[in-house]
């Protein structure tokens, strides 16, 4: 029921998507009447479809703790309630990002040893392939053991989702350096280094998109600025292009006879083939979709939970996380205790 857009777009995506996977059984959550009446022609797959009925709907705008508290009966809260009884694998929304986050880590809490969930995409890279980016809005501040824990979380993503044993693992800073960045990163390096994962070192934001590894841990407000940022610049290429091309009587002769070239850049520019961020750390798969999407991005949004389910991305996330938990149970239990100042002493001794 959400996004820009809602079933004009989500209900074709589905369609498409159970045409093409007939191992995919499809629960389309939301109001029933309305669901019912976008799905009349598909007889062919309809027997792979269930509707399960909820009448309310978390709006775009809608602050997520009113989403949380007030609409116990939304789709998205029914949705994510489906894994929690199991009889989903993963939920897929286009929904409120905020709304979506909160109520997948109130209902299905986080894995133990996470701290946080995050939120993780897949970028276009130089290489063919993609570079997968978390955190990428969900925790604003972050500390360095929540970077570490990140970085447990991509791994895992990329291991389940790409056959990758040990990808690689690279660090957001301003330089490849050691001695560059905040002492949250440098921290967090140490980590990193001192962890069981296949840490590359530092990398800067021009590695994202040259594939120098295949995952890249930041914080969200880094992740998200750099998101937004990339697809500023991916979005002004693009009209620059069409701009030239259609200067006048020669441009577009030139672009007739580049079209096929053209059509090759658009395809590996189209950031539509990689939508669908995974929520990470938490005790079930949710996929977010861009709330713009189009049928053609909510089908790839789709693909990419089914894929996440399929090569167990939970399990394998769980048995990522345990050496790191044990890491950190470490690190806690050797680090000095902290100096209790007069007025802690008094207020312990008050109480």
């Amino acid at each position: 029921m959400g996004g820009d857009h809602g079933l004009v777009v989500t209900i074709p995506a589905a369609l498409a998507f159970a045409r093409r996977e007939p191992d995919a059984e499809i629960l389309l959550v939301g109001r029933q009447p309305q669901i019912e009446a976008q799905i009349v022609g598909a007889t062919d797959i309809r027997h792979r479809i269930e509707i399960v009925n909820a009448d309310e709907v978390v709006a775009m705008d809608e602050p997520p703790a009113q989403a949380l508290r007030g609409k116990r009966n939304s789709s998205m809260r029914v949705a994510v309630n489906l894994i929690k009884e199991g009889r989903a694998d993963v939920a897929v929304s286009a929904g409120n990002t905020g709304a979506l986050m909160a109520i997948s880590r109130f209902v299905l809490k986080t894995l133990d040893g996470i701290d946080r969930p995050a939120i993780a995409s897949a970028l276009p890279n130089q290489k063919g392939g993609a570079t997968t980016m978390l955190d990428l809005g969900a925790n604003v501040d972050s500390s360095a053991e929540h970077l570490l824990q990140f970085a447990v979380l991509g791994s895992a993503l990329v291991s389940a989702l790409e056959a990758k044993d040990r990808p690689t693992i690279g660090l957001l800073n301003i330089g490849e350096e050691v001695i560059k960045g905040n002492e949250i990163v440098k921290q967090a390096a140490e980590l990193l280094r001192a962890s069981r994962l296949n840490f590359y070192g530092n990398v800067e934001g021009n590695d994202i998109f040259k594939g120098t590894t295949d995952v890249v841990v930041c914080d969200g407000f880094v992740g998200n600025v750099a998101l937004k940022a990339s697809e500023g610049v991916a979005l002004m290429l693009a009209g620059m292009i069409r701009e030239e091309f259609t200067r006048g009587p020669i441009s577009r002769l030139l672009a007739a006879l580049a079209y096929p070239v053209l059509a090759r850049f658009k395809r590996r520019m189209d950031h539509r083939r990689y939508n669908g961020a995974a929520l990470l750390g938490l005790r079930g798969i949710v996929i977010k979709s861009h709330g713009s999407a189009d049928a053609y991005a909510f089908e790839h949004a789709l693909r990419r939970g089914f894929e996440a389910a399929r090569h167990r991305l939970l399990d394998r996330t769980i048995s990522a996380m345990q050496p790191i938990a044990d890491q950190l149970s470490r690190m806690k239990s050797s680090a000095p205790a902290a100096p209790v100042d007069q007025a802690q002493r008094d207020s312990a001794e008050a109480s």
